[in-house]
């Protein structure tokens, strides 16, 4: 995969600010849709903390927790590693735990910061661990045939989440007009990076997206003006509800409901129970994601062809992962985790610059405060996200394929264990153990290993 820029370039401003809303472009959908997530669980769930109104969990504080731990990560990495921090999804259930133990909205809120510092501490041990005994061990662990279907299996586990986006149409609307929409969006991002020259394979997903809306946004409007729903694919209200009470400041401008601003009061209710509770849900988990920074990185590192396990190192990765992910929560209240969006992303715009990364995130933080960008952010289609995510989650798998091509299948101690990863994380065997969840990634990376090391042992015949 030749990059254009490499980790070190500096393109042009003018460039570099355009390269940046293409890596918030990529990672917003999915760091947005995360505090939602919690807050309708939460509803939902009919718990005794509601989320409602000003209590519920502030996706605009979301993104900007995403772009602190952003540059957390980048200044712990020595700006070595060009890969955006976002609202981790393997949360979601301990963030839910975390309220629903609470007696009051500020004490749940106070229970997720907890629990991130908590979680983030996993990586600070992790980090600990690798300094002192190296990456080697790890590689011997983690050969191609266990970390590449890991890879493809993060891809492909989202694929449904892509195609529920694609098919996703707004009420009244048609399904096919939705799919329509995410094709359009699809093909021109696909045209961009294959049939573009320097400047709009660098942009092919800001060349989708903006086709994607366009296209939808016509058919809107003929919907609009003849009255028929089945053609309305986006929804304006999230702009016109900004201005439902006329051309105010908070129209344009408004601060966003940071995490630690409402935890504030909520410390001193809490009782050892419940910090047990919170400890239980959130310290698993983070031994949970160490396999899905790994994979990300050992992913990064084939398509920039540097390893970042050894340079900056797996030890600065973690730390800047764990501190950046307990800065986000500070914020946003979601922990943050490497993305697989922005990887896709720097892979098929051979784009590895890290002052984009940087930059996107200084925008996250600015954009945050804006309301009218976010929401106009809102108004864009789940098609239009569809379309994106069929390329971004279909690259990521194949980026891990592409590193078991060397792995000799014929030996049957190497099918057998890619077998085994691919069959159980595309299955989505997850293990429940009393509310602390082990994702089908995490599940088939440890099955991975454990057959790896088992007929490890064995000489063929």
């Amino acid at each position: 995969m030749k990059m254009i820029y490499q980790v070190d370039d500096k393109p042009a401003f003018s460039k570099v600010i355009v390269f940046a809303i293409q890596q918030l472009l990529a990672i917003m959908a999915a760091t947005l849709v995360v505090p939602l997530n919690v807050t309708a669980e939460v509803n939902k769930l009919g718990l005794d903390v509601q989320l409602v109104g000003s209590n519920a969990m502030s996706p605009a504080a979301a993104l900007f927790g995403a772009g602190i731990g952003t540059l957390v990560y980048v200044l712990f990495t020595r700006k070595k590693s060009p890969i955006f921090l976002g609202s981790s999804f393997s949360f979601i259930p301990s963030m839910i735990a975390a309220f629903a133990g609470a007696t009051s909205v500020s004490l749940g809120y106070a229970g997720i910061l907890i629990g991130a510092v908590l979680a983030g501490l996993v990586y600070v041990i992790l980090s600990a661990i690798v300094k002192v005994a190296g990456v080697e061990w790890i590689s011997k662990l983690m050969p191609a045939a266990v970390i590449g279907p890991t890879v493809a299996i993060i891809g492909l586990g989202l694929s449904g989440s892509a195609v529920g986006q694609l098919q996703s149409a707004p009420a009244g609307g048609h399904t096919l007009i939705a799919v329509l929409c995410g094709l359009v969006t699809l093909f021109a991002t696909m045209f961009a990076a294959v049939f573009g020259k320097k400047t709009p394979k660098l942009i092919s997903f800001i060349i989708g997206i903006l086709c994607g809306y366009v296209f939808a946004a016509v058919l809107t409007f003929i919907g609009i003006a003849t009255g028929c729903d089945a053609i309305k694919v986006i929804d304006f209200s999230g702009l016109t509800n900004l201005f439902a009470n006329g051309v105010t400041a908070e129209s344009f401008f408004t601060v966003p409901d940071f995490t630690f601003i409402k935890a504030f009061g909520g410390f001193g209710d809490m009782s050892l129970s419940y910090f047990g509770t919170i400890a239980l849900a959130y310290i698993p988990v983070g031994f949970v994601v160490f396999a899905e920074h790994l994979a990300d990185h050992r992913n990064m590192s084939s398509i920039i062809e540097k390893d970042l396990l050894k340079n900056p190192g797996l030890d600065k990765t973690l730390l800047g992962d764990g501190v950046g992910s307990i800065a986000g929560a500070f914020f946003g209240g979601c922990p943050n985790t490497t993305y697989g969006e922005s990887i896709a992303c720097v892979a098929i715009t051979g784009n590895a610059s890290v002052v984009s990364i940087m930059t996107a995130a200084c925008l996250a933080l600015v954009i945050s405060f804006l309301s009218f960008f976010v929401g106009f952010f809102n108004t864009i289609p789940s098609c239009v996200w569809g379309g994106v995510c069929m390329a971004l989650y279909g690259f990521i798998a194949v980026s891990g394929l592409k590193m078991i091509k060397n792995v000799d299948l014929d030996d049957n101690r190497n099918l057998f264990t890619v077998s085994v990863i691919l069959v159980s994380g595309i299955g989505g065997l997850a293990l429940d153990f009393g509310g602390i969840i082990i994702t089908n990634v995490a599940t088939a990376l440890i099955l991975g290993i454990i057959v790896n090391l088992v007929l490890g042992r064995k000489k063929s015949a």
